[in-house]
């Protein structure tokens, strides 16, 4: 009797820490500032169409010679894992942060190449440069300024995840740097988590 007990006991301890362990930690917290782009489609998408979904963001631009490639094929990759899982109403949002260039011809050309699948993938443009520059500072703390020396723009590499509400809850490496590897597993347990609740 008291091994069935202590094998019950033991087991619900699994439990419990698994449960723990599954439960979504964010480290930011920040509300999105209301928007209406335009995306790879020519249509206009907003921050109310994404409301009531989780969504994860992050800004590139075409002309990207250094990171926004690799970015673009983790996110990918993302989705695909997302889709595997069988993950409903999530929403990608790619923001382009060379507007003047990247129209949404040179979107939907640009994400050709990713095998991504464009039902919920929105690649944004139709602002100003100084427009989204102020917009990712505000909503994701992010920079997203051209390079001076250059036609490419100084830029995070971060992913970011936003909570139905549209508050940014949490950041996540993009792209591999300083042996930092891009957290797959833990992004899309953190999808499945704030999609349940």
């Amino acid at each position: 009797m008291k091994i069935v007990q202590s094998i019950f006991i033991m087991a619900a301890a699994v439990l419990l820490l698994g449960a723990c362990g599954r439960q979504f930690e964010g480290n930011m917290d920040v509300e999105v500032q209301d928007f209406t782009y335009t995306n790879q489609n020519g249509e206009q998408v907003g921050l109310a169409d994404l409301k009531g979904k989780v969504w994860l963001a992050n800004f590139i631009f075409t002309n990207c010679t250094t990171v926004c490639p690799p970015m673009t094929r983790n996110m990918s990759e993302l989705q695909d894992r997302l889709n595997e899982e069988d993950v409903q109403n999530y929403e990608i949002v790619s923001f382009s942060i060379d507007p003047a260039r990247d129209t949404p011809q040179a979107l939907k050309s640009y994400i050709s190449h990713y095998e991504a699948d464009e039902s919920n993938w929105n690649l944004l443009t139709g602002y100003e440069e100084e427009e989204i520059s102020a917009f990712a500072e505000k909503s994701f703390q992010a920079i997203a300024l051209p390079d001076p020396k250059s036609d490419q723009f100084i830029h995070g590499t971060s992913f970011y995840l936003v909570d139905e509400k549209g508050t940014v809850v949490k950041s996540y490496p993009g792209n591999k740097q300083d042996g930092e590897e891009v957290p797959f597993d833990e992004m899309v347990q953190d999808v499945k988590s704030l999609s349940k609740q």
